[in-house]
């Protein structure tokens, strides 16, 4: 092997691993259940913090919190509309991701 096609593979190796603990972070993500709540009504579609708070009977300084975290990670995004911040799903690959979660759940 040349030394070149080494340090490709090497590069190779390094994103990978970059790449699943990646994807590790995500899933710890997912690993809270009022996380998986809020995303859940949010799928219904935007809502702002109040009517989550209300919908999950939790007060809003929870909720707001845990939106934080689902929009450092990218699950949730949000729009502002005068005075009222509404969020919602990222994109589809949140909503897939909590529909196959769901499927695998009720095949047990």
């Amino acid at each position: 092997m040349k030394n070149t096609e080494k340090k490709t593979e090497v590069k190779q190796d390094i994103h990978m691993e970059a790449v699943l603990y990646d994807l590790a972070d995500l899933f710890k993500v997912f690993g809270d259940s009022t996380r998986i709540r809020i995303l859940c009504t949010l799928m219904e579609g935007p809502k702002c913090v109040g009517d989550i708070a209300t919908a999950l009977e939790m007060n809003q300084s929870a909720v707001s919190h845990q939106l934080k975290v689902l929009k450092q990670n990218k699950l949730v995004k949000s729009t502002r509309a005068g005075k009222a911040i509404h969020y919602e799903l990222a994109d589809e690959h949140v909503k897939a991701i909590l529909e196959l979660g769901r499927e695998h759940i009720e095949e047990l």
